[in-house]
């Protein structure tokens, strides 16, 4: 994969977070504050407005005039989530990519602590632990434990990275975008990560986010969840039709018998 130039490296590196929008009117305020207020100031946010029906680019707009480190696209129609990252990708100046939906929240900490252990361990790739919330913002007592080690091998059983607290040191890999497939692209751009990497993804323990759940998402729903994982091994990944079936298999043993010990219940935000 052919790398970028990206900026030279200071103390306290450049991060890029890449937000695509759409129709986030009731939440993007409280993501785009959550970024604002965060500890570590070194950072620009990319919002990528993915077609939106509803009042997010005007929501978007009272922002813009407040801070130097927003930077604001438009697509005329809606693309889907992984052409509007991509496009803020290939925007990005950052030494560091991260990735926060317009619905989701990070903890006041997030970049502090995610830059400084990165640094500390040499990590090319890492996540964290994150709480979940309703649609209203109320915790719901549950958090989805990040694994401390990450292999690709791993990572093609089911998706253990949430995107929200992902972080690829792009001044390494260069720039990783993702196919463009309207779900489940998240998945494949943590896969190439790896690869390109050549090492483990490393998790934080600590909670460094919120992740709202919402009633439409694709975990929701199983039979899509299922849909859409085989169009990552088949299409995304060029597998044949029997490995792809087979890939979703351990999927579902991974994800049943596996993942699900991951999400714990707690009291502590």
């Amino acid at each position: 994969m052919k790398k970028k130039p990206i900026k030279s490296l200071e103390l306290a590196p450049l991060v890029s977070i890449i937000t695509p929008v759409y129709n986030a009117e009731g939440f993007i305020s409280e993501t785009i504050l959550s970024v604002l207020n965060q500890s570590y100031t070194n950072w620009e946010l990319i919002l990528i407005n993915d077609g939106s029906t509803d009042g997010s680019s005007e929501v978007i707009q009272t922002f813009l005039n407040k801070t130097y480190n927003i930077i604001f696209f438009q697509n005329s129609t809606n693309l889907g989530a992984a052409v509007s990252r991509n496009k803020g990708i290939e925007a990005a100046q950052g030494h560091f990519i991260a990735f926060l939906d317009a619905d989701d929240v990070w903890k006041p900490y997030k970049l502090e602590v995610q830059i400084k252990f990165m640094l500390s361990h040499n990590c090319d790739v890492s996540f964290s632990s994150y709480d979940l919330i309703n649609e209203n913002g109320v915790f719901l007592g549950k958090r989805v434990k990040a694994l401390k080690n990450l292999g690709y091998t791993k990572l093609l059983k089911s998706n253990y990275i949430g995107n929200l607290t992902g972080m690829y040191n792009a001044s390494v890999l260069g720039k990783i975008t993702s196919p463009p497939l309207r779900k489940r692209q998240d998945w494949l751009l943590w896969l190439s990560a790896l690869k390109q990497s050549g090492k483990p993804a490393m998790g934080i323990e600590e909670s460094l986010a919120f992740y709202r759940v919402r009633k439409d998402s694709i975990s929701s729903n199983k039979i899509n969840l299922l849909k859409y994982n085989y169009w990552v091994y088949k299409k995304g990944l060029g597998f044949s039709y029997i490995q792809s079936i087979w890939l979703l298999l351990l999927f579902l043993k991974e994800h049943i018998f596996v993942k699900s010990k991951l999400v714990v219940t707690t009291k502590e935000t």
